[in-house]
């Protein structure tokens, strides 16, 4: 039932969004991320995992690319490196000012739903939500205090690893039989919770 509400509303926002983008108000879109840039600050980086019109179009691609078996390119190491992040950050923010000050309208959200889905055909999610995503790089900050985040029941995990295997944003992490999840490069997208057999991944605080 979670998952088919989770989709219900991914549909509806990518609905809403293209429908901006074609009308010329994307800067409505804008005002829906800066109120859940705020709003991570409690409920951590839900808006990568429920209203991202990027991640929503990114999952079809995994699915095809996994049921064909075709397997992603490796990500680079040089593109891990934290200098990537803060030039892509740093890009973003002065193309987005350049458009606020000279009135011009750049399409640039459109333009970084189409760079995901591009090197999504070729490398594994991760490539786009941990390094390059600029809009991620910014709701990591706020959710590093946020109250409500995904968790691993210690209690209940039988260190099957399936968590691990499809968190998109290689948020979860092993050491020795314990795995742990990074809420802020968590995307509360729910693929842990959907891949546990025992149900040890919860959302809460």
């Amino acid at each position: 039932m979670k998952k088919v509400v989770q989709r219900s509303i991914q549909i509806l926002f990518l609905a809403l969004f293209v429908v901006l983008a074609v009308v010329g108000k994307i800067q409505i879109w804008m005002g829906i991320f800066v109120l859940s840039a705020l709003a991570s600050l409690v409920f951590s980086r839900f808006y990568c995992g429920w209203l991202c019109p990027i991640n929503t179009v990114l999952k079809p691609v995994t699915w095809a690319k996994n049921t064909l078996h075709i397997k992603s390119f490796k990500v680079p190491n040089s593109l891990k490196k934290p200098w990537v992040r803060v030039f892509m950050l740093l890009l973003f923010l002065g193309v987005l000012g350049f458009t606020i000050k000279t009135g011009k309208k750049l399409p640039v959200l459109p333009i970084s739903v189409a760079l995901g889905f591009t090197l999504t055909l070729f490398f594994p999610e991760e490539l786009w939500h941990r390094y390059l995503c600029p809009y991620g790089t910014i709701l990591s900050l706020p959710s590093r205090k946020a109250a409500f985040r995904m968790k691993i029941d210690q209690s209940t995990c039988i260190s099957c690893g399936k968590c691990m295997k499809v968190c998109p944003s290689v948020a979860i992490t092993k050491e020795g039989k314990k795995y742990t999840i990074t809420k802020n490069d968590c995307l509360v997208c729910r693929s842990c919770a959907e891949a546990c057999p025992v149900d040890a991944i919860t959302y809460h605080k």
